[in-house]
């Protein structure tokens, strides 16, 4: 079974019956992942499976610390066995480090998982943020205003969401940027 396949079942046993509105959410991310092969290569059925499980620590049996990418990304390493990409790439999606210092989870994230390359960084980020919880494409300042209006103003989330808009917006207009480098040199 290919690493997709693993990731689809893995998330789908976690997120499916407990979580269903984030399943979709989850599936439609790793559909946005599979318009990238043009700019990924070899690389987009890693980014699909990152998509894949990318929210499982919303799980309610993974819940540890509260903050999602670290808790999915320790389940994947210590009780899954994932290729330690995919870990990567779940502990620090969607600029997750500004999370992680308003959690006071910084250092545990650092010393726990080294960064991926950035490129596939910024893929999963696009993929996250430009596909709303019910899985609809959503433009990158819509998303992260559902964001804030789902969270409200307090919330941790709300507040590293804020810090990490110019992360969030750079990594989305910067794919945006390859796709449309891409499309034109195919064009011309």
């Amino acid at each position: 079974m290919g690493h997709i396949e693993w990731a689809y079942g893995l998330a789908k046993d976690l997120l499916e019956a407990t979580l269903p509105r984030r399943w979709a959410h989850t599936q439609a991310v790793a559909d946005q992942a599979e318009t990238l092969s043009p700019i990924l290569g070899a690389d987009t059925d890693t980014l699909i499976a990152a998509c894949l499980l990318h929210d499982i620590g919303y799980a309610p049996d993974l819940v540890d610390t509260g903050m999602h990418q670290l808790d999915g990304a320790r389940y994947l390493r210590d009780v899954a066995g994932a290729d330690e990409r995919l870990c990567r790439l779940v502990a620090y999606h969607s600029c997750a480090d500004n999370e992680a210092q308003q959690r006071d989870l910084f250092d545990a994230l650092t010393a726990e998982f080294d960064r991926e390359r950035p490129d596939l960084a910024r893929a999963l980020t696009y993929c996250d943020m430009t596909t709303g919880p019910d899985g609809r494409h959503l433009d990158v300042l819509d998303r992260l205003a559902e964001i804030h209006s789902r969270y409200g103003p307090e919330h941790v989330v709300s507040r590293s969401i804020t810090d990490a808009t110019p992360c969030i917006v750079s990594s989305v207009r910067a794919v945006e940027a390859a796709l449309s480098d891409v499309r034109q040199a195919s064009a011309g």
